[in-house]
C-alpha cells in the first residue's frame, strides 16, 4: 500500500501521542505506610480503569475544588449541589460552620459522584478553624516552642482522627512559611517560627501525624509567605528578596521537605520578582515558579494546589475561569476554591485545542489526583454519621492532648529572683491587663496557693515587696488579632516593678514583647495564647506541677532571640536541685 509523506507524518504524530499517553507513570508523593507491590498494582489498575471511564469533560472536572459553606443558606447549597452534579468536580473544601450539615451533604455528594470527591479543610489548629463547636488545638507558633517534636505528631494524629470523623481527607496544613516579619498580617501565629530548622522539624512532625493516620497534608504557602506586610486575601504581596536570601530562608523548608513523602504543596498568591520576571505575576499562575522551580528543579511529584482563587491577590486581577486556566497552564494540578469551574474547563480545553496545553498534561494531573484518592481510601468510601458530631469533636480526649501541648510550649525567658515555682504557703497578687479573659488562671492557682486579684486602679493597695503576677491577656478569638500591648499596660507594668517583684505572664503572641521593657521584671513566662487550656497549663507550671522547658521560636527583638528559654523542674522532684539552664539553641527530638 502506497503511503504519502503527509500520511506518514500523520501516523508518526499519532504514534508519538499514543506513546505519550501510555508513558505517563502513575506517581503520587503520598502513599500509605507498608504498602506492597500488589497494593500498588491494584491502585494503578483502579486509576487506569477509572481514568479510561471518564469523558474529557469529567477528566477536566477532577482539577477543581469548590467551597461548601453551611452558613450561607439553602440557595447557596443548591448552587453547590448543581456544580457538583453538572461539572463532575474533583472535590470540596469545607468552610463554616455546621459539622452535622456538612457531613450530611458530603455523604450525599459522595454517593452520587462517579469519582469520589476529595474533601479538604484548612484545619491548621484542628477543624475548629472552620467548625466553632470543635476543640481548638494550638497555633503553629505555640507548637514551634515545643522541643519534643513527637508531641506535635501526637497532636496532628488527633486532628487526623477528627478529620476522619468528618469525612475529610485533606488538611491544608502545615504552614512552613518562615515568619521573619513580626508585622506579617496573615501568617504570624500560623508559622512555627523564624528559624528554618525549627520550622522544618515541626512541620515534618505535623505532616507525619496526619499522613501516618490517612489524612493528606499540604505544605504551604510556596514559595514562602513569611516576610510579607500585605494579606494576600486582600491584595498581592510582594517578596522582594534576592535569590540567595530566598534559598536560605523562604524556599529552604520546601526544599528540605520535598522528599519526605508529603502529599501536597499549596502555591501562594505572591509576586516574587527574583523568581518571576513578568511584572506582578502571582506565583500561583507563574509557570517559572510552579513548573520550572517546583516540578522540574525540585522534582516534586505530589499534588500541587493553588491557594484559594477567591482571594483578593488574584481575584481582583483576573476573571473566574480565566484565573483557573492560567493556574493550570502554570503547572498546578488542582484549582482550589474555584469560582468559575465551567468557564475554566472551557478555557483549558480551548488551550488544549490550540496546542498550548498537552492532553498528556491533563492525564498527568488527573491520574495523580486519582492515585492519591485511592491511597486515601476514597475508592471505598463509607458514609459518616452526623449524630453526636459536636461531642466527638470536643471532649476530654481533646482537652488532654491540647493541655499537654500548651504545657510543653511554656517558655521561661528570665527568672532573676528564682520566683518559680510558686510557694504554696505564700500569698500572691494578680494584676490582669489587656482585653481578654483571665479568671481561669486565677482559679487554678488558688487551688494550690493564695492569689488575690487587683485591678489596675488598685495596684497602690498592694503591699511593697510583694510578689505580683501580671498577666498580659490578649484577645485570641482569631489568629490575626493584634499582639500589641497598650501603652497603659506598659506603664502599669513599669510602675509595679518599682516596689514589687513581678512575674509577667504573656498570654498572647511572643511578638507582644517586641516593644515592652522587661529589664526590671524579675520573671517572664510566655504562654503564647489566651484560652482556658493555655491558662490552665500555665497555672500548673507556675505552681510547680509540671516542668517548663519551651524555647522561643521567633526573633522578637535584639534581646529576645530564637532558642531562648530556661528549664524549671516541677516541685515533685524535690530530691534534685532546681535546674534552670539558659539556652540559645532549640533542643529537638
Amino acid at each position: 500500500m502506497y503511503i504519502t509523506f503527509r500520511m506518514r507524518t500523520f501516523l508518526h504524530q499519532i504514534s508519538i501521542a499514543i506513546t505519550l499517553v501510555f508513558s505517563v507513570i502513575l506517581k503520587a508523593q503520598y502513599q500509605p505506610q507498608n504498602i506492597t507491590g500488589a497494593d500498588l498494582q491494584k491502585a494503578n489498575e483502579w486509576v487506569q480503569k477509572t481514568y479510561n471511564s471518564l469523558s474529557q469533560d469529567e477528566k477536566l472536572g477532577q482539577l477543581f475544588i469548590i467551597a461548601l459553606y453551611t452558613n450561607k443558606g439553602e440557595d447557596y447549597i443548591e448552587n453547590v449541589r448543581s456544580i457538583v452534579t453538572s461539572e463532575k468536580i474533583g472535590g470540596l473544601i469545607l468552610m463554616q460552620d455546621d459539622a452535622a450539615r456538612e457531613i450530611t451533604l458530603v455523604n450525599e455528594f459522595q454517593q452520587q459522584a462517579k469519582v469520589p470527591l476529595m474533601i479538604g479543610m484548612d484545619a491548621e489548629w484542628g477543624v475548629y478553624q472552620r467548625i466553632s463547636a470543635a476543640h481548638k488545638f494550638p497555633w503553629a507558633m505555640t507548637l514551634g516552642a515545643i522541643q519534643d517534636k513527637n508531641l506535635i505528631r501526637e497532636m496532628s494524629a488527633k486532628i487526623a482522627e477528627d478529620a476522619h470523623r468528618m469525612g475529610i481527607n485533606w488538611d491544608f496544613a502545615p504552614v512552613v512559611d518562615v515568619n521573619t516579619n513580626p508585622d506579617n498580617p496573615i501568617i504570624g501565629n500560623r508559622s512555627f517560627g523564624s528559624q528554618v530548622p525549627n520550622v522544618v522539624n515541626s512541620a515534618l512532625a505535623y505532616a507525619e501525624g496526619l499522613q501516618n493516620n490517612g489524612i493528606l497534608a499540604a505544605i504551604k504557602h510556596f514559595p514562602g509567605h513569611g516576610d510579607t506586610n500585605t494579606d494576600s486575601h486582600l491584595d498581592l504581596p510582594v517578596v522582594s528578596h534576592d535569590i540567595k536570601r530566598l534559598n536560605e530562608v523562604e524556599l529552604a523548608p520546601f526544599k528540605a521537605l520535598m522528599d519526605k513523602g508529603i502529599g501536597g504543596v499549596m502555591v501562594a498568591h505572591l509576586y516574587v520578582p527574583a523568581l518571576e520576571a513578568g511584572k506582578n505575576i502571582p506565583a500561583s499562575i507563574s509557570k517559572n515558579i510552579v513548573t520550572g522551580l517546583l516540578k522540574e528543579k525540585y522534582g516534586y511529584k505530589g499534588l500541587i494546589i493553588t491557594d484559594a482563587l477567591n482571594m483578593g491577590a488574584v481575584a481582583k486581577r483576573y476573571q473566574p475561569g480565566e484565573l483557573d486556566a492560567l493556574a493550570f497552564k502554570a503547572g498546578n494540578d488542582i484549582m482550589l476554591f474555584s469560582e468559575g469551574v465551567k468557564e475554566g474547563k472551557r478555557l483549558i480545553q480551548l488551550a488544549i485545542d490550540k496546542g498550548e496545553i498537552s492532553q498528556n498534561r491533563v492525564e498527568e494531573s488527573v491520574k495523580k489526583i486519582l492515585l492519591t484518592k485511592y491511597f486515601l481510601g476514597l475508592h471505598d468510601y463509607e458514609p459518616r454519621s452526623p449524630e453526636h458530631i459536636n461531642e466527638d469533636l470536643n471532649n476530654e480526649t481533646h482537652v488532654a492532648v491540647v493541655r499537654k501541648m500548651y504545657a510543653n510550649a511554656l517558655t521561661l525567658l528570665k527568672d532573676e529572683d528564682q520566683l518559680l515555682p510558686l510557694n504554696c504557703q505564700s500569698t500572691y497578687y494578680y494584676v490582669p491587663l489587656e482585653e481578654a479573659a483571665f479568671q481561669q488562671v486565677v482559679d487554678q492557682l488558688n487551688l494550690k496557693t493564695t492569689v488575690i486579684v487587683k485591678k489596675p486602679e488598685e495596684i497602690s493597695t498592694i503591699p511593697p515587696n510583694s510578689v505580683v503576677l501580671v498577666g498580659f491577656h490578649k484577645d485570641n478569638s482569631t489568629a490575626y488579632k493584634t499582639y500589641k500591648i497598650s501603652e497603659q499596660s506598659k506603664q502599669i507594668l513599669a510602675q509595679l516593678t518599682k516596689n514589687q517583684k513581678v512575674i509577667l505572664n504573656v498570654f498572647g503572641s511572643a511578638y507582644a514583647l517586641k516593644d515592652v521593657d522587661i529589664s526590671k521584671v524579675s520573671t517572664v513566662l510566655l504562654a503564647y495564647e489566651n484560652n482556658d487550656d493555655s491558662l490552665t497549663a500555665a497555672a500548673g507550671a507556675l505552681a510547680g506541677q509540671t516542668p517548663i522547658h519551651g524555647r522561643l521560636p521567633v526573633l522578637v527583638n535584639d534581646q529576645l532571640k530564637p532558642g531562648m528559654g530556661m528549664d524549671v523542674l516541677p516541685k515533685v522532684q524535690t530530691n534534685l536541685p532546681k535546674r534552670m539552664i539558659k539556652s540559645s539553641h532549640n533542643k529537638q527530638k
